[in-house]
């Protein structure tokens, strides 16, 4: 199973948190704690990342099936899935698998397809990872995450996602990376039927608004918003705006 941390007690409803690439559960370290106040809430580090097991030549549906299993183990039966970026995919992919666990989704800076290049350019990343060593891309993810003005006003929190990237399993992250160039959701995602909101940093390189666009058009009633001047980790950023879109699909239950 893979490593998760509950947050809450005693609520009927729960919230289940989905990370991004190369990092863990400690990116919800703002809107967790926000969201237990209303319901249980659970991040899961996937696998290959953070607690979880080391593992290759994995897809981002066999993530999702992880996802599935743990919550099954922890006894969830239904559950808002919020996933970031990576974890974003994983959350498509377990509402098109296993819709039977999602009430709702948020979708945070994120895609269901990263385009036509995406194998050769995720396959590049893992080969530099591997050549130059995961601390030689710090400076390259810094400033995809974060505007320049939370990078100055927060460097103990930079140093800290720093280290956690750095502390990879370098076959874990180039599967990873791997995992994200193959995938392709846009012929399945449109069978999603439960509220789902999208959300996006304005600048977000990584997965730019046309993305987030894209995403929410594909999904029956979903909703789209633009987080001004943010970048790419908008749950570290902007934690608010994703627990509001949060409650809105709570609401809309």
């Amino acid at each position: 199973m893979l490593h998760s941390t509950s947050l809450g007690s005693g609520f009927d409803d729960s919230f289940v948190l989905l990370h991004s690439l190369g990092l863990d559960g400690r990116v919800w370290q703002f809107v967790g704690p926000q969201l237990a106040h209303r319901a249980r809430v659970v991040t899961i580090d996937l696998r290959g990342h953070g607690a979880s097991p080391r593992s290759v030549d994995f897809s981002i549906e066999e993530m999702a099936d992880d996802v599935a299993e743990t919550l099954t183990r922890l006894d969830i039966d239904k559950a808002i899935v919020v996933g970031l970026s990576m974890g974003g995919c994983v959350a498509q992919a377990v509402a098109v698998r296993h819709p039977g666990f999602v009430s709702g989704l948020v979708l945070a800076d994120t895609t269901a397809w990263y385009g036509p290049d995406a194998p050769q350019a995720w396959a590049g990343r893992a080969e530099r990872a591997r050549a130059n060593g995961l601390r030689s891309l710090a400076e390259f993810q810094l400033e995809r995450w974060f505007g320049e003005e939370f990078r100055v006003q927060h460097p103990d929190l930079c140093g800290e996602l720093l280290e956690c990237f750095a502390a990879n399993d370098i076959d874990s992250y180039a599967s990873a990376c791997h995992a994200m160039g193959a995938f392709d959701g846009r012929s399945e995602i449109g069978s999603v039927a439960v509220p789902t909101e999208v959300v996006v940093g304005e600048h977000d390189p990584a997965t730019p608004p046309e993305h987030a666009r894209d995403l929410a058009a594909r999904i029956s009633g979903a909703g789209l918003t633009v987080i001004p001047e943010a970048k790419h980790l908008t749950a570290l950023e902007c934690p608010d705006a994703l627990v509001e879109a949060a409650e809105r699909v709570r609401n809309r239950l």
